[in-house]
């Protein structure tokens, strides 16, 4: 099938959609409205038979349409138009009939020029495969029919053969009256929702009584007929291969709007426990502990078990409508960005999600936005502390399953874990998880695990026949719900379990509070082919078997899970809070003065829009001053009135969330933010010398903030934001050799400020990295282990927090500590000799040079001082005397 067109999904969540539901005449004026007839274009208006009028007219009530692409005229021109259905039906008929009418398309009620089908009507439809299977069920001992294509569709094709003239375009209608997955269990989900099943007349008018409301008409790219017959196939191999291409379009389609076909969690526990894998495993289990090949068994058992989803339409049904209400009480509203290349990529894919992980609410919210976007929700990966009763059953339910935070020294587990991963990779199931592994603190992208983006390759590699996608998606908030136990963490305070009683008795706090704005990005897809193909180019295609572990395999994992971040970042979202964090930040005291303040959050907003991250990153289209009233009503800024001019600040407790929000966007300004530091405590600077400290500096920041380019294309960012620094009047360039020397204002000038204020959100971080320098410099070389480093060094950056200005709360994380080491490793600027101790020689040197560039003198004597040594073994006691 020719791919659908991209249209921009730039949309607000249409949460009041339920409410429309209920009025018919409502529901059918929305529908209108989102499928109209593209402009400039007259809408077609045929005189429809008098039976499809009656018949129309008393269906009405009980449907309510969603036609997507929302301007389906754009795939047809002036050629006549054949739609083509999956199953005949007088319900389809109807609300193909209808569809067309609301998007301005032909009739399908009106015969072709010539009527080369003979019925008077202009739409034909395929049998499914399954429908003999499904009409042998119904009616035992009754033969399936023989027939294995459209009759209509092979009268169509024959007019083409002896008619050269005749040129008519094939539409492809997706039609799905309520969404669910099918269940061999579950009746309600089989007798009335839409499913894999060819169902008869009167199921089709009990799903369309109660499911009518939700359904779903999707129009897809022309078939070009005449490049069929182009071919000079015999008529029946040309009417087959006509036929294929449909079924396997439909089937895409399906698959990708309800899910493929459901097995009951007992039968894919089953497929689990019959692996050749996991029955290996189950026998050294029972070989290492002794026990019975049963008694192993059962545990293998009780595992998949404790893992396995147990997915329910009627649940996942129910939740959509609770979660409505819920998104209008507590969220201004839902932003999505960037869904539409999703739709186009599905069918046919193995869909992965990879969010970013910052509250409990990426599970619901995602899941949510995905099945009332008409895409089947993903098999979650939860961890296992979300097993809570009732909360737990009710996640499984929606497609969680749950995994343990650590699986290390635990093989029967892992092998059940893989094999159930394997069996929704190869039964075409999407699924969701985060690479962070849990949930970021800070609000920066954690580093990430390999651990599920290694099971999803290795079953991908396993079986290869579906191509797997993995899909980031960025979530970004204006407040946490977690907020509050954030803060106590952040401040030091142990991470509380979760509870069951810590849930039902915060619902009513969640329930009253203003949580601002969502707004969800979908990011640039990753093929899994494309990453195969760059880092494994001696895989040939073949299946790989599990005991195989190619030396490619770990670098594949690793380079996917780092695009992944990449690509997270890529699709950022800058929001009104990110912005005053962004500003307020900068100041000693959290304070700036409204004129300030407005100036700032401007000169942030011009840096995007004029060297822009990505084109798919979006920034609140909000004034400075919407932005300021709007962080007044959510309860972040205090106005302070003053005669020489208001003044707005923020206390302690919300500076340290703050922080979070900064940390969210902090990537998108790293040229920025690096020239602003280079220009703290220098008046001056080459645009040579610029440039190259940017290169040197640029790998550190690249494996902190996963950021996309490479050290030159950061040199080109470096230009170009100096462009707007010019223009902006913060730098002045001086001379014309090698680029010129710029130069910033004398004393506290406005400009100064500005520059302050915007090179804040990374001076912290070359502090860090001057930290681990002087500690290596202090111990020496051949002293410090790569442990020992990451712990004096975090040492180091909590005293000097305790000591002087408090710092943001990552300051002083050891994981931020140990990827600049391992950062160290990789360029050889430090080794490991033969005692696993790290030894240096003068380019480390070289390298501190380049940083005292970027601190200020009194700052690195601090650094030095408080950098702690190693303690050292005293001299053995000499021997008493005898």
């Amino acid at each position: 099938m020719p791919p659908m067109p991209q249209q921009p999904d730039q949309s607000r969540l249409p949460f009041p959609e339920s409410g429309a539901r209920d009025d018919p005449a409502a529901g059918a004026a929305a529908a209108g409205a989102t499928a109209g007839p593209a402009r400039g274009r007259p809408p077609r208006t045929p005189r429809r038979p008098l039976w499809a009028r009656l018949l129309g007219r008393l269906l009405s009530p009980w449907i309510g349409l969603k036609i997507e692409p929302q301007d389906p005229e754009g795939y047809v021109d002036q050629r006549p138009v054949c739609y083509v259905l999956e199953d005949y039906g007088l319900s389809n008929a109807l609300i193909l009939e209808r569809a067309c009418r609301e998007a301005g398309m032909p009739s399908p009620l009106q015969p072709l020029p010539g009527d080369p089908l003979g019925r008077k009507r202009a739409y034909v439809a395929l049998s499914r495969r399954n429908a003999g299977s499904t009409l042998n069920a119904l009616a035992p001992g009754k033969r399936p029919p023989q027939k294995t294509h459209s009759e209509s569709l092979a009268r169509l094709l024959e007019a083409h053969r002896t008619d050269p003239a005749l040129d008519v375009q094939l539409l492809p209608v997706s039609i799905f009256v309520g969404r669910s997955p099918d269940k061999a269990s579950g009746w309600f989900s089989v007798l009335f929702s839409e499913n894999w099943a060819l169902v008869g007349r009167f199921r089709r008018l009990l799903a369309i009584l109660l499911n009518g409301r939700d359904t779903l008409v999707r129009f897809a790219a022309p078939v070009d007929l005449r490049a069929s017959i182009a071919e000079d196939l015999s008529p029946e191999r040309t009417v087959r291969k006509v036929s294929r291409v449909l079924r396997t379009h439909f089937n895409r389609i399906r698959e990708a709007i309800i899910g493929p076909d459901l097995s009951t969690r007992r039968l894919l526990v089953d497929k689990v426990l019959a692996a050749p894998a996991v029955k290996e495993a189950i026998a050294d289990q029972a070989r290492r502990a002794g026990s019975s090949p049963e008694e192993a068994w059962r545990k293998a058992h009780a595992y998949a078990y404790e893992i396995a989803a147990d997915y329910s339409h009627p649940v996942v049904r129910s939740a959509s409508f609770l979660l409505t209400t819920v998104w209008n009480r507590i969220f201004r509203g839902v932003l999505v960005h960037h869904l539409d290349a999703l739709k186009a990529a599905a069918p046919g894919h193995e869909i992965v999600y990879v969010p970013s992980h910052r509250s409990h609410m990426d599970y619901l919210l995602l899941s949510y936005l995905l099945y009332n976007r008409g895409i089947v929700p993903p098999h979650i990966v939860a961890g296992i502390n979300l097993n809570l009763p009732v909360i737990g059953t009710v996640l499984r339910k929606g497609g969680a399953f749950f995994i343990r935070r650590s699986i290390r020294g635990n093989a029967l587990y892992s092998t059940v874990l893989a094999e159930y991963v394997a069996q929704l990779v190869a039964g075409g199931y999407s699924i969701e998880y985060f690479v962070e592994g849990g949930r970021s603190r800070t609000g920066r992208l954690l580093a990430p695990k390999g651990g599920m983006v290694s099971m999803t390759v290795r079953a991908f590699l396993r079986q290869p026949t579906r191509p797997v996608l993995f899909q980031p998606v960025y979530i970004g908030y204006e407040k946490l719900m977690e907020g509050d136990s954030y803060l106590d963490e952040l401040s030091g305070k142990p991470k509380e379990k979760e509870s069951i009683w810590q849930l039902l008795l915060g619902i009513p706090r969640v329930l009253r509070s203003n949580y601002g704005q969502v707004v969800v990005n979908f990011g640039e897809a990753i093929p899994l082919a494309d990453m195969l193909a760059e880092h494994a180019s001696a895989w040939d295609g073949r299946p790989l078997p599990d005991e195989e572990r190619p030396d490619w395999l770990s670098r594949t994992v690793d380079a996917t899970a780092q695009r992944i971040q990449q690509n997270i970042n890529r699709a950022a979202d800058v929001n009104p809070i990110n912005l005053l964090a962004l500003a307020l930040l900068s100041t000693p005291k959290h304070a700036m003065g409204e004129a300030d303040l407005l100036a700032q959050i401007s000169l942030s907003k011009t840096l995007l829009a004029e060297v822009p991250y990505s084109d798919l990153v979006t920034v609140t289209p909000h004034a400075p001053a919407e932005i300021v009233a709007h962080g007044e009503e959510i309860g972040v800024l205090n106005r302070v009135a003053h005669p020489l001019g208001d003044v707005f600040r923020v206390d302690d407790e919300t500076a340290v969330l703050l922080s979070y929000f900064r940390n969210n966007v902090v990537h998108l300004y790293t040229a920025s933010a690096w020239i602003a530091c280079c220009f703290l405590h220098n008046r001056r600077m080459s645009h040579a010398n610029l440039l190259r400290l940017g290169r040197a500096v640029y790998p550190f920041l690249q494996g902190e903030l996963f950021l996309p380019w490479s050290a030159e294309e950061f040199a080109e960012r470096i230009d170009r934001t100096i462009g707007v620094f010019e223009r902006e009047g913060l730098l002045e360039r001086v001379g014309e050799d090698d680029g010129g020397i710029f130069q910033r204002n004398v004393g506290q000038s406005d400009e100064v400020f500005r520059l302050r204020a915007l090179g804040h959100p990374l001076q912290q971080a070359f502090e860090r990295y001057y930290i681990a320098i002087s500690v290596l410099a202090k111990n020496g070389p051949g002293t410090l282990g790569a442990g020992e480093l990451e712990s004096l060094c975090q040492l180091a950056a909590q005293r000097l927090s305790l000591l002087y200005a408090p710092a943001a709360p990552e300051f002083f994380d050891r994981s931020l500590f140990r990827g600049f080491i391992q950062k160290l490793r990789q360029l050889e600027l430090v080794k490991l000799d033969g005692n696993s101790k790290l030894t240096f020689d003068q380019r480390l040197d070289a390298w501190a040079r380049d940083a005292k560039v970027i601190l200020g003198r009194e700052l690195r004597h601090t650094i030095e001082k408080v950098s702690p040594e190693a303690a050292k073994p005293g001299p053995e006691p000499e021997p008493a005397d005898p």
